[in-house]
């Protein structure tokens, strides 16, 4: 598809038609789109949203974290405030507490959060880590209740799985499992080097093998380029298949060597999650770290987008807003908050 230079607005709206179609985008035709929303990206924003408003309707969902082991991880990922690269970082990790992990958990139920995700820092599971999240599990389930008929969903983002830990995970109730590959193949390289692309791709195979869904997307802002994030999205729609896709927007972290960066402008962000949302037509696509910092007054602005869920709550090493403002944002755009999409992954 290469798009006219006159009449971008009508090429666009083919462009939507084409994909509520079931029709596949090609790279070329992910390229083109990203060039017209740079030009205008007004006109990138409108179809993505026709493509959400017919595969979701108004509903969207919101799930919640938790950390169950802070810093002290081996791994130099750039952007990570919890990594070796950090000046910052500590020389042995903090576990919370279990009494404050089923406090999250029945908070974000509360709240009506769909997911509730257990998030530990670290390449793998440490000795020990599996089963620690094995019994919070346990321990949510009885209390609060979990499951298909319960109050959540449990997650988890435990690092590298091999085969057999990710169907100890499974018979432990959790039913979904994050694992982002951040980028694209060709710059992984250049913002992580202690573990490969094909590490995080082996991971993500045991883990559907295992029966887990899986919550798969990548963070923005390294100093990747369009063409970096048009092959992620490539990536993730023909090879991973993911239900989820979280999106993350750098928030740079002070003893990081991004520290300095920039943070993208607001309607770059949302041209980002609209270039997702037309690769990936029934993703849930998540918009998480970053959001409050990064989208500022235009966070109603992502599920134009095309986003159809974000956090809630508190990140990992930064605080969210307060709940209580998201689920006001949502009631004011009309939006329908459901536990599950049921379209999603198809």
């Amino acid at each position: 598809m290469t798009p006219p230079r006159q009449g971008a607005p009508a090429w666009l709206a083919e462009a939507g038609e084409r994909i509520l179609n079931g029709e596949r985008l090609s790279r070329d035709d992910l390229l083109a789109l990203a060039e017209a929303g740079r030009e205008n990206p007004h006109n990138l924003l409108g179809p993505a949203n026709t493509v959400r408003t017919s595969v979701f309707g108004n509903a969207v969902r919101f799930c919640s974290i938790a950390p169950g082991k802070l810093g002290s991880c081996s791994e130099d990922c750039r952007w990570c405030a919890q990594s070796a690269l950090c000046a910052d970082q500590a020389e042995k990790p903090r576990y919370t507490p279990a009494a404050e992990i089923l406090a999250a958990a029945s908070q974000a139920a509360d709240l009506g959060s769909a997911s509730f995700g257990i998030v530990n820092s670290g390449r793998r599971p440490a000795k020990g880590d599996l089963e620690g999240v094995i019994r919070s599990a346990a321990e949510i389930s009885s209390a609060v209740g979990a499951g298909p008929a319960g109050r959540l969903r449990l997650c988890a983002s435990l690092g590298e799985l091999t085969d057999a830990q990710a169907g100890r995970l499974a018979q432990a109730g959790i039913t979904r499992y994050n694992h982002n590959l951040e980028t694209s193949r060709g710059f992984y390289p250049i913002v992580v080097t202690s573990h490969t692309y094909d590490d995080r791709l082996a991971t993500l195979a045991a883990v559907r093998r295992a029966g887990l869904s899986l919550c798969c997307g990548g963070i923005f802002g390294l100093g990747e380029t369009w063409t970096d994030r048009v092959d992620l999205a490539l990536t993730l729609r023909d090879e991973v298949h993911p239900d989820v896709v979280p999106l993350n927007f750098l928030h740079p972290m002070p003893g990081t060597p991004m520290a300095g960066m920039s943070s993208l402008p607001p309607i770059e962000i949302l041209c980002i999650i609209a270039l997702f949302r037309l690769a990936l037509p029934h993703a849930d696509i998540k918009i998480a770290g970053g959001r409050e910092k990064n989208l500022r007054d235009l966070q109603s602005w992502m599920f134009y987008a095309g986003a159809t869920s974000c956090l809630l709550g508190n990140y990992l090493t930064t605080a969210g807003r307060p709940p209580g403002e998201d689920i006001q944002m949502f009631a004011d755009l009309g939006l329908r908050v459901v536990k599950d999409l049921p379209t999603a992954g198809k």
